[in-house]
């Protein structure tokens, strides 16, 4: 009994922890991006720095359990690298430089209602339309996207935070100072000017992002090797983004400077931490519990976001990103309660079935039984 306690406590504590690791690059890449770091070389050396940093624990960890490669195995692990390190990450990165880390992370609390419905289309999650649990997580769909929704095209009044306003009373008298500062402020929040486009390509890196770990659920039945996983994972996408960004910004070469600084520590925090063990942990969860339970708790994401960006970049919190938040949580309330249903229901169905089948076994063995002690009885009558 303790150790399903443990076992499940496990999950949880790591789930929760991948959503701590996740806002702290938020905030990280959002600093790089408004240093002028080129999105393409940011998710190339991302990856590149995962797969270095992972590959030699795969080798030596996984040496023996590691199956052998395959032609459906290779072109599963191509198309992962394609879905996260190069569209998924590219997309996102893009979004994030039209709008703040708060708003960035909010538009993710859709992933988990994303990620259902890819499910469901590619027939990897069961529903019955007619049955409770399933109509609870369609309507926490629509639920989420409504407040994915409100939140991009509501703002409304602002809801400053006691120490947002103290850094605010800062920046305004360093500001009145330094003219200068204030135009570098302005030209760090220019990319706040487009909400409706950073949330377009945010949407579509969510997509990116939910079929990934779809597909990523399905690749580790067939190739159970975690690590060795995410170290092929990481270094395809880093030689498909390389070859991405060699096309789009051939000629360019200033992108692919790089330094001990800022930028450099955003790459380095972004592969470790949010591509090989975000990689390695989900895949160890999702044996368990599927896709859809690993991105139940963005909305934490969103909480600690906002908290850390009230803090470093001083950003408010408005009536629309407020209201927009809590439809997501009720939405996203709705599919999961929807998802812990379906599984009860499926745990008691299979132990039913197990009951029924080990009830009619006996039965033919004592019916066997029975017979064949009927059977010296005929035999000495009829002698």
């Amino acid at each position: 009994m303790e150790s399903k306690i443990v076992k499940k406590l496990k999950i949880y504590v790591g789930v929760i922890l991948l959503q701590f690791g996740f806002a702290g690059f938020a905030i990280v890449a959002k600093f790089a991006l408004n240093k002028g770091t080129s999105h393409y070389t940011f998710s190339v050396y991302r990856n590149a720095i995962a797969a270095v940093v992972f590959a030699p624990f795969a080798f030596v960890l996984e040496r023996k359990i590691r199956p052998r490669m395959t032609l459906p195995i290779l072109l599963k692990i191509m198309l992962l690298g394609l879905l996260d390190p190069v569209i998924g990450q590219n997309l996102f990165y893009a979004g994030m430089t039209y709008t703040s880390a708060t708003f960035t992370a909010a538009l993710c609390n859709v992933l988990p209602a994303l990620t259902f419905l890819m499910a469901w289309i590619l027939r990897v999650e069961r529903v019955n339309v007619k049955k409770l649990p399933s109509q609870s997580k369609i309507m926490g769909t629509l639920v989420t996207v409504s407040g994915a929704m409100i939140m991009t095209l509501i703002r409304g009044s602002e809801i400053g935070l006691p120490w947002t306003k103290h850094q605010h009373q800062q920046q305004q008298q360093h500001n009145n100072n330094n003219n200068n500062n204030n135009n570098a402020h302005s030209s760090n929040g220019a990319g706040q000017q487009s909400p409706i486009k950073g949330a377009l390509m945010i949407g579509a890196s969510n997509i990116g992002y939910s079929l990934f770990y779809i597909l990523q659920a399905i690749t580790l039945k067939s190739y159970p090797a975690g690590l060795s996983l995410t170290s092929l994972i990481c270094m395809i996408g880093a030689l498909q983004g390389a070859a991405l960004t060699l096309v789009v910004e051939r000629g360019n070469t200033a992108i692919w400077s790089i330094g001990w600084d800022a930028k450099f520590l955003a790459y380095a925090y972004g592969g470790i931490i949010s591509s090989g063990i975000t990689y390695y942990v989900s895949g160890v969860i999702m044996k368990e519990k599927g896709p859809v339970f690993v991105t139940s708790f963005n909305p934490l994401n969103m909480v600690i976001v906002a908290v850390l960006s009230s803090f470093i970049f001083a950003e408010k919190l408005d009536v629309g990103k407020i209201a927009g938040s809590m439809v997501i949580i009720v939405g996203l309330y709705l599919v999961i309660w929807g998802k812990s249903k379906e599984q009860l229901e499926t745990t008691s169905s299979d132990a039913k079935s197990i009951q029924k089948q080990h009830t009619s076994s006996s039965t033919e063995g004592h019916t066997h039984k029975d017979v064949s002690q009927t059977i010296p009885d005929v035999d000495n009558n009829i002698v």
